[in-house]
């Protein structure tokens, strides 16, 4: 699929007080530690070596929530951007927000939000669907931390000389409290390590039935 636009972004769309609101919410929950891959469906803790081989691609801390003033309040502003940005993508649904904490060292490594099959969950409204759509929030300002800048990779290559056609994409924007970006879920993405203080942030997913 190529891309006019790889990702869309609302700078300090959202009220601080907001953002406050939902970090509170968040602290007063457990966060565990964020997992990906072979360690997502293991229903067991993780040994200290496969904590250490996770951290490797993923360390971050997270929690879910399902607060309908959230989707509320972001759904909006995903729905513009997958117009302004011509996505125009079939989605009737959101996944549970994932609340993350980056502290010192803390990354993600790249990766994209899609997974290889349709959700085989028994939930009605999941069933059968895939990511479309990805949203992230800052809820933390820059000032209060550095490093943890997101960028993009599009992964455009020449086929005959394979190399790569896009450079890395910086979303700069999203170190502003209240900042939104919405992409496309199966563009690759990172969050670099943070070198300094606490990043928090909100991620949503949109899903809908398989592109026809």
């Amino acid at each position: 699929m190529v891309l006019k636009e790889h990702f869309w972004f609302f700078e300090s769309a959202l009220p601080s007080k907001f953002c406050d609101e939902i970090v509170a919410l968040a602290k007063k929950r457990k966060l565990d530690l964020g997992n990906i891959g072979k360690y997502t469906d293991l229903k067991r803790k993780l040994t200290k070596e496969e904590i250490k081989d996770l951290k490797k691609k993923r360390n971050s801390n997270i929690v879910f929530m399902n607060d309908k003033f959230i989707y509320d309040e972001i759904c909006p502003f995903i729905r513009i951007a997958n117009s302004s940005a011509q996505w125009n993508f079939e989605w009737d649904w959101c996944e549970s927000a994932q609340f993350t904490e980056y502290k010192k060292n803390q990354h993600y490594g790249w990766h994209c939000d899609t997974f290889h099959e349709p959700n085989n969950s028994d939930n009605i409204n999941l069933k059968g669907k895939i990511r479309k759509l990805s949203c992230i929030i800052s809820l933390s300002d820059s000032t209060n931390y550095k490093g943890g800048l997101l960028e993009f990779d599009p992964r455009n290559y020449d086929p005959e000389t394979e190399k790569p056609l896009s450079k890395i994409l910086k979303c700069k924007p999203l170190q502003k409290k209240g900042s939104i970006v919405v992409f496309p879920s199966h563009v690759w993405h990172r969050v670099k390590p943070v070198t300094q203080g606490i990043r928090h942030s909100l991620v949503i997913w949109c899903i809908g039935y398989p592109f026809k």
